[in-house]
């Protein structure tokens, strides 16, 4: 099944915002819709994105706020943003300042009154540059498996390692920290074992995904890891592809199974 593009768009004037997602939903998108700042954190908190359309909303400052939460947060830095601000007359009441034009970061920025149809190409334009990348965590306490993971992880395209842990409690934490899409979690570790952790960021980050990695895949690890919410396992001596292939897996939500000869 083809993927859909996922779009958040953020924007007061309903009846605007409305003919733009239907526009976007007749080509394939999955659209979502925010009408304040408020909104729009919490539905970007609960949902991969693709792009965001950030439009007019009060009051006046938000989008541009909501604009630079969206590039300091590691999970949405890569998002492109597509800025609407407001049309001429009304951007004394509802559009961004010129002090906040100066610092923004987005890839496109237009003002209204534009056409719902009108947004398709440059929409489309920013899907193809931007591919979402798969961000991991890496925990481990050895060293060598760090880097010999980080150093296949930076091979790929689609996939970029956006930290490391040596040990289940720094693993927890880095995640609440970074927001990684999957933590690639070692079992046996000092301090707090793979097992807890990952019990622990099934609890508190449940957009994580964790792959398990240790150096026994025996009935028994395989069953606790998957008890403790991990959704794939992956032992270290696998072939560095069957790793990639977890990843790519585990980060869609689906569960891997390792078949065994």
């Amino acid at each position: 099944m083809e993927k859909k593009n996922k779009i958040l768009i953020v924007d007061d004037e309903i009846d605007f915002a409305q003919a733009v997602r239907e526009t976007l939903e007749e080509r394939g998108c999955e659209v979502v819709m925010a009408h304040n700042r408020d909104e729009a954190e919490a539905m970007a908190k609960d949902r991969p994105l693709d792009l965001v359309i950030l439009g007019t909303i009060m009051p006046r400052g938000d989008a541009f706020l909501f604009h630079k939460w969206l590039k300091h947060t590691s999970r949405f830095s890569d998002v492109p943003i597509l800025v609407i601000n407001a049309c001429r007359g009304e951007e004394i009441l509802k559009g961004w300042r010129r002090d906040e034009g100066m610092q923004c970061e987005a890839e496109d920025f237009l003002a209204k009154p534009i056409e719902p149809l009108a947004l398709v190409p440059r929409v489309e334009k920013l899907m193809d540059k931007a591919t979402h990348r798969i961000k991991v965590l890496v925990a481990d306490d050895h060293a060598m498996v760090r880097d010999g993971i980080r150093a296949v992880i930076d091979l790929q395209k689609d996939m970029q390692v956006v930290g490391e842990a040596v040990n289940g409690r720094e693993a927890l934490d880095k995640t609440i920290e970074l927001s990684p899409d999957v933590v690639v979690m070692d079992i046996v570790m000092p301090i707090m074992n793979g097992l807890d952790a990952t019990r622990q960021i099934h609890k508190e980050c449940p957009l994580a995904k964790v792959l398990m990695l240790t150096q026994y895949d025996d009935e028994e690890n395989v069953l606790a890891s998957k008890q403790a919410g991990a959704l794939g396992f992956v032992p270290k001596a696998a072939a560095s592809s069957l790793l990639l292939n977890g990843i790519r897996s585990v980060s869609q939500g689906k569960q891997l199974t390792l078949s065994r000869n």
